[in-house]
């Protein structure tokens, strides 16, 4: 049995307490919400997953020492926006515990990982990321699920895989931090268009054809920011993709969903309800793809779609009348860039 910290009692942060504790862990959650504390300490509930009841084994506090006290690791599962503001209030408590991203996303303002922003605030935080195609609402019911953790630090590979592995979740390991986090933050941008088109009544010839190519558009970004060609074909990059661009569980999909069938941006926000990490990845990515000079045509249109007002119809006229191109490009070959 370990005692586990979890920053953050949304969705994934109770359905990642509610595995861990199914294995016999004892699990501390922290909660900037009393009365979501009262809720899951109380009642056992999340607002999050109506019908899931919560093990005894999991406790909430809205304090960030009690929280974290005499537990052996820290799993940060904030929204990427409030990644930062959040590190600074409980690192002075982190020691030299190791803390695992389990968010996906980007600063806005910075254009950083958040990896970057925790070493930032913390230069000798031993740090993992855990990514890969996983729905709370079947975690949290035990469907089994395959996820990769990824560290430089050989022990917190062995600590999660030891932890988390049971009949319902497998693990696997790498040492690529920057591309598995890469993967998780820019693959809910592809499930964002991809609910455009379900919007907008497009088929399943265009949702292949989005996810095969949205994957090159995220990976020469990815390939650019440091992270490696071969882990975006893995979980956390064409695995994610593939579960958040087709499921309804999909938050970004929905709201992709939804400007297709044409609500406004906060019309999107104040239905889906939740944290659509989408939104703010589409400005990041554009941004990025601008400084590194990187195609990506479906990122700048669907941009375009939300902050330029273009119609996604127009949008999807202009993707497919692009200029002629090879669809074998090799990376690293800039001469063959113009043709792909």
């Amino acid at each position: 049995m370990k005692n586990i910290a979890i920053i953050g009692s949304g969705s994934w942060g109770i359905a990642l307490a509610t595995h861990l504790s199914r294995n016999g862990n004892k699990i501390k959650v922290w909660s900037f919400d009393e009365e979501e504390k009262n809720l899951i300490n109380n009642e056992k509930k999340c607002k999050f997953l109506p019908g899931l009841k919560l093990p005894d084994n999991i406790v909430c506090s809205n304090d960030f020492e009690e929280v974290i006290k005499d537990t052996e690791f820290i799993l940060h599962v904030t929204p990427s926006k409030f990644t930062r503001e959040t590190f600074k209030q409980y690192k002075k408590y982190v020691g030299t515990k190791p803390v695992i991203i389990c968010s996906k996303g980007f600063e806005k303002e910075s254009l950083k990982t958040l990896d970057e922003v925790m070493q930032e605030e913390m230069p000798d935080v031993k740090i993992g990321v855990l990514s890969g195609p996983s729905h709370a609402e079947e975690v949290s019911i035990a469907v089994p699920t395959v996820l990769v953790i990824a560290s430089e630090h050989r022990e917190i590979l062995e600590l999660i895989q030891d932890t988390f592995m049971c009949t319902e979740m497998r693990i696997y390991t790498s040492d690529d931090v920057k591309g598995v986090e890469l993967g998780g933050a820019l693959k809910n941008i592809i499930a964002f268009c991809a609910g455009v088109a379900a919007g907008i009544g497009l088929g399943d010839n265009t949702f292949a054809a989005l996810i095969t190519r949205g994957l090159g558009e995220l990976t020469r970004l990815g390939v650019e920011l440091g992270g490696r060609k071969d882990t975006f074909y893995g979980l956390s990059g064409l695995g994610d993709l593939i579960v958040t661009c087709l499921s309804e569980h999909s938050r970004n999909r929905k709201a992709g969903k939804l400007i297709g069938q044409g609500k406004t941006l906060e019309e999107t926000k104040r239905e889906v309800g939740m944290v659509i990490e989408s939104i703010d990845n589409i400005e990041v990515a554009y941004e990025l793809c601008k400084i590194h000079n990187v195609d990506m045509p479906i990122v700048e249109s669907v941009y375009e779609v939300i902050y330029g007002k273009l119609d996604p119809k127009t949008a999807v006229n202009n993707l497919m009348t692009r200029a002629k191109k090879s669809e074998n490009y090799q990376f690293g070959d800039a001469s063959k860039i113009e043709n792909y």
